[in-house]
């Protein structure tokens, strides 16, 4: 795709949703960080119906640690996982103590070394949380940025290096969410929706719907 071509495809993506949200609830870079390890292998909404009486319990690295292991895995059983969820969710809690004082910390390379934190969620966190301009690839981005030929590459760490690299500055921020909400609602991997998708021309996906 050209530069010419990537510069409209976000434009429109930005006039049909200026200030795309992320679809995890949370208050705080703790409980937005919680939020998007515990979506892992699962949906947002499993999520958020799990997380108000969690969060209402511990909201902090300090009280979660209080909760215990066995609190934390009664509050998030609905979501899949949920066992070795709950006991990331403790050790990252310890970590965040231990390590950086109880603060959430603002670099990918910190992020990181958290139990069940890995590149997406770190990014997610750096992206949400402290307003950096990072391109977190789930499944949803990396099959749009591949499907539509925005930014193909064969792993998602291979997007992610691609996207930085042809991603517009005035675009960046908001990014990885046009695409991961394009995804999910316009480019859906059974059946896309070609017929209402507003970037249909740009792309390069040859066996569009009707």
């Amino acid at each position: 795709m050209t530069k010419e071509k990537i510069s409209e495809f976000f434009a429109r993506l930005r006039a049909a949703n200026p200030e795309p949200k992320g679809e995890l609830d949370w208050t705080n870079p703790f409980t937005l960080l919680v939020a998007v390890a515990l979506s892992a292998q699962a949906t947002d909404k499993s999520v958020n119906k799990a997380t108000p009486a969690l969060f209402k319990l511990a909201d902090t690295p300090e009280k979660m640690v209080a909760l215990g292991e066995d609190k934390i895995r009664d509050c998030i059983k609905t979501i899949g996982l949920y066992n070795a969820k709950a006991k990331n969710v403790l050790a990252l809690s310890k970590m965040l103590i231990e390590k950086y004082g109880g603060v959430v910390p603002d670099t990918l390379e910190d992020l990181v070394k958290l139990p069940g934190v890995g590149r997406k969620t770190a990014n997610v966190v750096l992206n949400m949380a402290f307003g950096q301009p990072t391109m977190a690839v789930d499944t949803h981005v990396f099959r749009v940025s591949n499907r539509t030929g925005l930014a193909p590459g064969a792993t998602p760490e291979k997007v992610e290096e691609k996207l930085e690299k042809v991603v517009p500055k005035e675009f960046a921020l908001h990014a990885h969410h046009w695409l991961i909400l394009h995804g999910r609602y316009t480019c859906l991997a059974r059946k896309p929706g070609c017929p209402e998708c507003v970037v249909r021309d740009l792309c390069s996906f040859k066996e569009k719907t009707a």
